[in-house]
C-alpha cells in the first residue's frame, strides 16, 4: 500500500503556544530532547540568583545531570548567560556529579556558536534546535542536537582502533552517512591518493601523508559533525568566512575547527563548505 504524501510546513512555535506549553510536552516525554533515558528531577527549580531553571534532568546510568533552558524563537545573550549560570550553580551544589548545560531554541544563531567557541572546553554545553512543523491541523516537534562540546575530540595524531565502513553504517543514520560521503567527495578530484580511514571514534580523511578532516556521522537524520584543519595562516579568514555565511562552528585549538552540519545547511552553503575542504586538502600536498 502506497503512503499518502503530506507537505510539511515549518511554523514559528511562539506564534501559537507559550513556553509553558512546550515545557508540558517535554515533561510528558523527556526523551524528545534526544539526551537518552533521562528522568526529570525537577521543573522550574529555583536558583540562588532568583531565577528558575526550566528542567533539571538526570541520566542515572552515568550519573550525569543536565541543566536545561528552553527558549522560543532564537537564542539571545541573556539566554546563553542564564544557561551557563544555572549550570555553574548546580555543579557547585553537587560537585561529585557530571553536569552538562543544555540550551534549546527554535533558532540557534551563528552568534551563539561564536560565543561558545570563546568559552572553548571550559563549559560542556549541548545546543538543541527545535523545529515545529504543521501537518494538516496538527503540529509536531522535532529536536535536533547540533552542538555537543561535552564530546571529547579525539587526538588525530594518536593511533585508533581501525574498523570498517559497515561499523559506521550500523551506528549512523543512512542520510548522515550520505552527507559524510558528499563532503568527502568535494576533494576527490584535487586530492591525490585520497585516503579514507574508518576508525572506531571517527572517520579520517586525508592523504597518505597527513589527515586534515575527521567525521562523526550521527543517528540523527542528515547530521554529520566534522573537525577540519585550515592552516595557521587561515584561522582569521576562516572565522570571518564561516560567520558571514552563518555556518555554526567552534574554534578548538591551533588551526582546528569543529562544525556541526545538517544536510539542509550543506545545501544552503555548499559553495563555502566545498571551498573549505579543498583549501584544507591543499595543505596536505
Amino acid at each position: 500500500m502506497s503512503l499518502k504524501y503530506i507537505k510539511l510546513e515549518k511554523v514559528n512555535l511562539r506564534d501559537h503556544y507559550d513556553e509553558k506549553w512546550l515545557q508540558d510536552r517535554i515533561e510528558e516525554d523527556p526523551s524528545l530532547l534526544g539526551l537518552g533515558e533521562v528522568i526529570i528531577i525537577t521543573r522550574e527549580r529555583k536558583q540562588s540568583t532568583g531565577g528558575r531553571i526550566d528542567f533539571l534532568l538526570s541520566e542515572p546510568e552515568t550519573d550525569t545531570r543536565y541543566e536545561v533552558e528552553i527558549q522560543l524563537g532564537e537564542t539571545d545573550e541573556s539566554h546563553i548567560i542564564r544557561t551557563i549560570e544555572y549550570w555553574d550553580i548546580e555543579r557547585k551544589r553537587f560537585p561529585y556529579k557530571d553536569h552538562i548545560a543544555v540550551i534549546v531554541a527554535e533558532d540557534i544563531t551563528s552568534r551563539f556558536f561564536n560565543v561558545i567557541s570563546l568559552l572553548n572546553k571550559s563549559v560542556p554545553i549541548i545546543a538543541i534546535q527545535l523545529n515545529a512543523v504543521r501537518i494538516e491541523d496538527k503540529i509536531s516537534l522535532n529536536f535536533t542536537k547540533i552542538l555537543d562540546t561535552s564530546e571529547e575530540l579525539e587526538d588525530e595524531d594518536l593511533s585508533s582502533e581501525v574498523v570498517d565502513r559497515p561499523y559506521w553504517e550500523n551506528r549512523s543514520n543512512p542520510k548522515s552517512i550520505a552527507l559524510m560521503d558528499e563532503l568527502i567527495s568535494t576533494t576527490k578530484n584535487i586530492c591525490e591518493n585520497q585516503k579514507i580511514t574508518y576508525n572506531k571514534h571517527h572517520v579520517a580523511l586525508g592523504t597518505p601523508r597527513k589527515n586534515f578532516a575527521w567525521f562523526h556521522p550521527r543517528k540523527t537524520e542528515g547530521y554529520c559533525h566534522f573537525d577540519i584543519r585550515v592552516g595557521k595562516n587561515n584561522i582569521d579568514k576562516t572565522k570571518e568566512s564561516l560567520a558571514q555565511a552563518e555556518i555554526p562552528f567552534t574554534y578548538r585549538k591551533e588551526d582546528l575547527f569543529s562544525i556541526p552540519l545538517l544536510a539542509y545547511n550543506f545545501k544552503q552553503h555548499k559553495e563555502e563548505i566545498i571551498k573549505l575542504f579543498q583549501n584544507s586538502c591543499e595543505l596536505c600536498k
